[in-house]
């Protein structure tokens, strides 16, 4: 593959993305972004060359080299389990002055897909690039894809903060069986999962039986991940939260990480983002009406189509935490959080 020349000041701000990398190539692919550009993106993954975008790909040694030491690495992390507002919460956060909020960029994956040592090699320029805003006084935001909650304590230097977001097993496999889409995931991913925690979880017998079945098993990978990162994570600042005690009462929960996350707004500024339109819109496609009230709706008219199956999936991982630590203290969060 050809690589070109760096761009001029590449770490002075984050006009450059560093949006997807083949370390067997050796190369690294850059996209040009602005304010607006990143407040407008869903996800940075390869679907935001939709539309027209400027890109580079330059020799991924040569990024490492050039990234100094003195770089700022105080990013601030959101992981999640998939299908429980991650990005609501992300832009929601990303419309407090002085944050950048970075939505799912495709590097992140690849980063995962490495083995650990190669991938640690990487590690300080990846913090440091993702550290990077476009004022000084500003401070990223970076939402990862669910699958890299494997590398969380990789991504989070010591002493910085994440947000580790989940939703209780019920709520997540109705909110699954509510999407024709989110449906269609879980078939397509499943033996991703199952061999993503096969160290984590004994085989949860069943998980084949129905959708509610395969969401359940989604859960509990997902989840164990993120248990499992939380464990190996001591020296982080970590914030567990439960999407739907934050749709409870959205102004409290921007508030609530606003401190967590060191982020400086007023009361009156987080109370007038809760209630604007982003709240009633489809956050990974803003074209669509979807409303936390509409949410609600779809849960439950999933829960009553699919109860049964959703009871024998949620006693499976009951009956598969007994040998799983992980999936017991997952079950116990979801049950402290209801």
């Amino acid at each position: 593959m050809t690589t070109h020349p760096l761009p001029e000041k590449l770490t002075d701000d984050a006009r450059w993305l560093a949006q997807a990398m083949d370390a067997s190539t050796g190369a690294i692919r850059f996209v040009e972004m602005n304010r607006e550009a990143y407040r407008a993106s869903s996800f940075l993954d390869d679907r935001i060359f939709q539309s027209s975008i400027k890109s580079i790909v330059c020799g991924l040694d040569e990024v490492t080299q050039a990234v100094p030491s003195s770089l700022r690495s105080d990013a601030r992390w959101i992981f999640h389990i998939g299908h429980v507002g991650s990005t609501l919460i992300a832009r929601l956060l990303g419309e407090i002055e002085g944050v950048l909020s970075v939505r799912e960029p495709r590097i992140l994956r690849d980063l995962a897909a490495l083995e650990p040592p190669e991938r640690q090699a990487l590690m300080p320029a990846i913090q440091r690039l993702f550290s990077r805003t476009f004022a000084a006084d500003e401070t990223a935001l970076i939402k990862a894809t669910s699958l890299v909650s494997e590398i969380a304590r990789d991504l989070v230097p010591q002493g910085q903060r994440a947000l580790f977001l989940f939703e209780d097993p019920r709520t997540y496999i109705e909110g699954i069986l509510a999407g024709e889409n989110s449906r269609k995931e879980q078939h397509v991913l499943a033996d991703v999962r199952a061999r993503r925690m096969e160290q984590r979880v004994e085989r949860l017998i069943g998980a084949e039986r129905s959708d509610a079945h395969r969401a359940a098993a989604a859960w509990a990978c997902e989840m164990t991940a993120l248990e499992a990162a939380a464990e190996a994570m001591p020296d982080r600042a970590l914030l567990w939260a439960k999407f739907d005690t934050m749709l409870g009462d959205m102004p409290g929960s921007l508030e609530r990480l606003a401190s967590f996350f060191g982020f400086a707004a007023p009361g009156s500024r987080l109370r007038e983002i809760a209630s604007g339109p982003l709240m009633g819109r489809y956050s990974k496609a803003l074209e669509y009406d979807y409303s936390p009230s509409l949410r609600r709706d779809l849960l439950a008219e999933a829960g009553r189509a699919h109860r049964a199956d959703i009871d024998q999936a949620i006693a499976m991982l009951t009956d598969g935490a007994r040998n799983s630590p992980l999936l017991a203290r997952a079950l116990s969060r979801a049950d402290l959080e209801s």
